[in-house]
């Protein structure tokens, strides 16, 4: 269970659940919380045992509002950890799959805590949008970059500019969603996901995830091809004991036993 102020952190088996905790400020951040969230996957990323994670809100109301404009407000200083947004938006480096189960209102940087994670499950009542514009801001926590990468150029700009809000059944529309889920049911929904991740080989998943982002840096898919074989995590899978129990579970008819290493 959770030692944190501003979050709660379970672990069942393999799969860590991080919950955004400040529900009476509709989860949105401020600097300390920032700082422990960014501990919080500085741990998950560190730790062997867990090998997928999934961040979602307190309560049926918000994920995250964003930046906690109140505290901003009262003057008091804003400060980011190098990892990002909730220790997520500028976290580069973590090839363990990340899902986020939004449960009601993503707004500016909750919306870029998604789009930073690897996959969206969110209820039908969730909403998103990047509406820093209409209080003299703008998403620079990765949601300029990312939406565009994600969804389309015209098609984020037609967000961005408007700062509209978008339900979660249009985000599905637009790409940036993967799965919806009826109301109250975006973690389970993650859940299942997980599971599903979970079946597979850790180092073969984390290979994967590092060749998909490192790949779209490249200027081609020919560079990318030639490239693949230098990152870490497919190295790693190459030397792993799972590249040797996979081959074996499958000619033995058998669930294979992965190890992550």
């Amino acid at each position: 269970m959770s030692e944190y102020e501003f979050c709660k952190v379970e672990r069942e088996g393999r799969l860590t659940i991080v919950t955004i905790n400040r529900p009476e400020v509709m989860n949105a951040l401020h600097p300390p919380a920032n700082f422990e969230l960014a501990k919080v996957f500085d741990s998950f990323a560190q730790d062997t045992d867990q090998w997928v994670a999934i961040v979602t809100g307190s309560g049926d109301k918000a994920f995250s509002a964003g930046n906690d404009l109140k505290y901003q407000a009262a003057g008091n200083p804003i400060t980011v950890p190098p990892t990002g947004f909730a220790g997520l938006t500028a976290r580069y480096d973590l090839t363990k799959p990340v899902i986020a189960a939004v449960n009601g209102l993503a707004m500016g940087g909750g919306f870029e805590i998604a789009l930073a994670c690897d996959l969206i499950v969110a209820a039908e009542t969730a909403m998103f949008a990047l509406p820093e514009p209409r209080v003299g801001l703008a998403a620079l926590a990765g949601g300029l970059h990312r939406l565009p990468r994600e969804i389309g150029l015209k098609k984020a700009l037609g967000m961005i500019l408007t700062a509209r809000r978008v339900t979660a059944a249009e985000g599905q529309t637009l790409g940036f969603v993967n799965e919806v889920t009826k109301p109250g049911e975006a973690l389970a929904g993650a859940k299942k996901l997980a599971a599903q991740i979970l079946e597979c080989s850790p180092m073969s998943i984390r290979a994967s995830k590092e060749a998909v982002y490192r790949g779209l840096m490249e200027p081609s898919v020919k560079a990318a091809l030639e490239t693949q074989t230098k990152y870490d995590a497919i190295r790693a899978m190459f030397r792993s004991e799972d590249l040797i129990e996979g081959p074996m579970a499958f000619a033995q008819k058998r669930a294979p036993q992965w190890k992550g290493r």
